[in-house]
């Protein structure tokens, strides 16, 4: 099993981040260092509350307990005695008129409590009031059920944010509201090995991983956040990731409170190398709306999303029994010796099959060596391929040939992975089979899969012999199998290479901040001049051009730019110069300039369209046309995008976005997601792009983003044209819209 090298990490703190903010709350439950900021203020380091004191609390107040037949306080009380009883906490209820509840003494008011308590359970509709005594009681954490909040529509975000501001000035930590029992459930202690922590916004979606501990998966917490109106994911993800015994960390996320939080979590896990992997609710619209209304989370678009969490190695599936499969196989399983997968059967149908499935997955299957096949056929009858796929062709399972296969496969340095497909039970070759892939399983450093095909799932052989192994990861479905093993390769490959992009993220503007920060008009745009100025300040090259106000002027400046030139209308409302036909091309002579700039400046009156001028342009035509810029997202603030540019941009919408900071590496990365990737290669010809120049744009557009983050709504460098390798990258257009 994987063993866990998780030690003990010193953390940041929430206390950190409202410090450096100018917020002096208290905050008990925290460690206390001031966080680093970065250029923009933003804190660079997770902050993350000690919740040790939560989930094993020494002491805990039930607010509302009840023992009363027929109450739902009653039976919430008791889980919560049951639960108490195994944590080793002692157990005070709360109640104005009861004596006591099921045999204890009763407090008339958290005032009476006879000592500090480290966690108080809310049965009340409106928790609002208690805050103010809890946090006199001094009491660290809390948890309200109540519901009618932010889920409710805008009454109810006002309510949560009462609740929020009390909460944030008392210095209590609290749990909801709208969230339910689930942190406190009964979790089985006879399992060993790495856990699975569960972070969840909807109760009941968890529900299919907590039942992973029937198939022997140790289950150590759960966090299920609803509201978030205090707590949040993000917190729980950076505590959990420093937990020795959490193996990986699952989530139900249907929205987030703090994109920003939920990054530095996940820059946390990535550094600890705990493999995170989420439901993010929100890909389509209905889900989005309906998430909303469940939990009164933002959604945020969701390729910003999906980026985000693939820039921090966040491992996104779409369905809980892939959540369940992924996590309990990136929990369990050791660090990948090799990333070849070997498929093995005893159908040739059915390798061939899977092994469709594993390459259009991603996974790579090598051909086996002429050795290693010759050896193969020392079982298998030489008319079989044991090339990769191998088919024995089902008689070698049942003897001693079966396991010498199974160990001959393990043995190939080139095989990091083999996965055996079963497609339905076959007693007693079957019973054989998979005796043999355990037994093989326990003596190999390798990743050995067994997909039960089954639809019953009560054959001895799957019940007891693959679910009794510790070693072998066994599936229910061909896909499952593959995502999973997907995900494995992919987080161990993400975390030997990752370095924190926060590390090196800017702390102080840099010298280009103050004349940018000088071409700002808030809440307007800036005219092309104005945006050509702000990249050029920043390093971004643009053509050879010059601003002017007369037909004379221009050709003046064409002579000096050269011919040919491009002639645009300039000015700070101008959005889509070439619909309006104030943009004339390949101008050649002075005639032809003297009558395009009449001609402009006429469009411009009868549009209405103020100017500041006529640029005259040097003409850039050999390259390909990409698209770079910065939008401003709800969730994560400002986002950097590239992708195809010119018109195709609006045709094919064919982009990559990351959310800063990131380094070159990201910065590559965006490029090979593109599915027009290969014109920066060169086709039909051409000679390949600039991929270096374009790389340093991005770059270059992302440090903009940084510091003028918070003064830029959006900047659009459309076309931004990548000569031939070694010439550079010009961006022809820009359109920069303030904030």
């Amino acid at each position: 099993m994987l063993g866990s090298t998780h030690g003990t990490l010193t953390t940041d703190s929430r206390r950190a981040r409202v410090i450096a903010c100018g917020d002096q709350r208290p905050g008990p439950a925290v460690h206390d260092r001031v966080a680093d900021l970065d250029v923009s203020g933003r804190p660079l380091h997770a902050d993350v509350p000690d919740l040790n004191r939560f989930f094993r609390p020494e002491s805990v107040a039930v607010i509302g307990a009840s023992d009363a037949e027929g109450r739902p306080n009653t039976g919430i009380t008791r889980q919560l005695l049951d639960w108490a009883g195994r944590v080793g906490a002692r157990v005070y209820p709360v109640h104005p008129t009861r004596p006591s509840v099921f045999g204890l003494p009763c407090a008339a008011s958290v005032a009476e409590l006879p000592e500090q308590v480290d966690l108080a359970v809310l049965l009340v509709a409106d928790p609002l009031p208690l805050i103010g005594e809890l946090a006199e009681a001094k009491v660290k954490f809390a948890v309200a059920f109540a519901s009618g909040f932010a889920e409710t529509g805008q009454a109810g975000a006002e309510a949560q944010q009462r609740l929020s501001e009390a909460v944030r000035r008392s210095g209590l930590r609290l749990l909801g509201p709208n969230t339910n029992l689930n942190a406190f459930e009964r979790f089985r202690d006879d399992l060993t090995g790495p856990a699975i922590a569960l972070i969840t916004q909807s109760g009941h979606q968890g529900r299919p991983v907590f039942a992973l501990q029937e198939l022997g998966i140790r289950l150590s917490h759960w966090a299920p956040t609803g509201n978030e109106a205090d707590l949040e994911t993000a917190d729980f993800l950076s505590w959990f990731a420093e937990q020795p015994e959490v193996g990986a960390i699952a989530a139900y996320v249907e929205g987030l409170k703090d994109g920003r939080a939920f990054l530095l979590a996940a820059d946390r896990a990535a550094r600890r190398k705990v493999p995170v992997v989420a439901v993010k609710v929100g890909r389509t619209e209905a889900g989005a709306r309906t998430a909303a209304s469940h939990t009164g989370k933002l959604t945020g678009a969701d390729d910003v999303v999906d980026a985000a969490m693939r820039q921090y190695g966040v491992i996104r599936v779409d369905a809980l029994d892939e959540l369940q499969d992924t996590a309990a196989l990136l929990a369990r399983a050791r660090t990948p010796r090799a990333d070849g997968v070997a498929i093995y059967s005893i159908s040739g149908g059915t390798g061939a099959h899977v092994a469709d499935l594993a390459a259009g997955a991603g996974l790579r299957l090598p051909r086996l060596s002429p050795e290693k096949q010759a050896e193969l056929h020392q079982w298998i009858p030489e008319y079989l391929s044991v090339a990769n796929p191998v088919d024995n062709g089902g008689h070698p399972v049942g003897d001693r040939r079966g396991r010498k296969i199974i160990d001959a496969l393990l043995a190939d340095p080139a095989v990091g992975v083999l996965i055996c497909p079963v497609t339905g039970p076959f007693p007693p070759l079957s019973d054989r089979l998979v005796q043999d892939l355990v037994e093989a399983a326990e003596e190999t450093d390798k990743l050995v899969c067994v997909v039960w095909g089954s639809p019953a799932g009560t054959e001895p052989a799957y019940r007891d012999v693959l679910l009794g192994s510790s070693r072998v990861a066994t599936f229910r479905t061909v896909r499952n199998c593959l995502t999973a093993v997907r995900a494995w390769l992919g987080h161990h490959r993400f975390v030997t290479d990752y370095r924190s992009p926060f590390d090196t993220a800017p702390r102080t503007p840099s010298p280009s901040f103050r004349k940018a920060e000088a071409l700002m008009q808030p809440g307007r745009q800036l005219s092309e001049h104005a945006a050509k100025q702000l990249l050029r300040a920043y390093g971004v090259r643009v053509p050879r051009e010059q601003l002017v106000t007369s037909a004379a002027a221009a050709v003046r400046a064409a002579g000096q730019v050269g011919y040919p030139v491009v002639m645009k209308a300039s000015g700070a409302q101008i959005a889509h110069k070439t619909e309006l036909g104030l943009v004339k091309i390949g101008l050649t002579s002075a005639s032809q300039v003297r009558d395009a700039y009449r001609e402009l400046t006429d469009i411009a009156r009868y549009e209405g369209v103020g100017l500041d001028g006529v640029l005259v342009c040097q003409m850039v035509e050999q390259g390909v046309e990409m698209v770079a810029g910065i939008t401003h997202d709800e969730l994560f603030g400002p986002t950097v995008t590239v992708g195809l540019g010119g018109i195709l941009v609006e045709v094919l919408h064919d982009t990559a976005v990351r959310v800063p900071p990131f380094g070159e590496d990201q910065a590559r990365a965006m490029l090979t997601e593109l599915r027009g990737r290969a014109l920066l290669d060169g086709v039909r010809g051409r000679p390949p792009a600039d991929v270096d120049a374009l790389v340093e744009v991005v770059l270059r557009v992302q440090r903009m983003a940084l510091e003028l983050g918070s003064h830029i709504a959006e900047l659009d460098i459309n076309p931004l044209m990548v000569l031939p390798r070694g010439q550079g990258a010009v961006a022809l257009d820009a359109l920069v819209v303030c904030r």
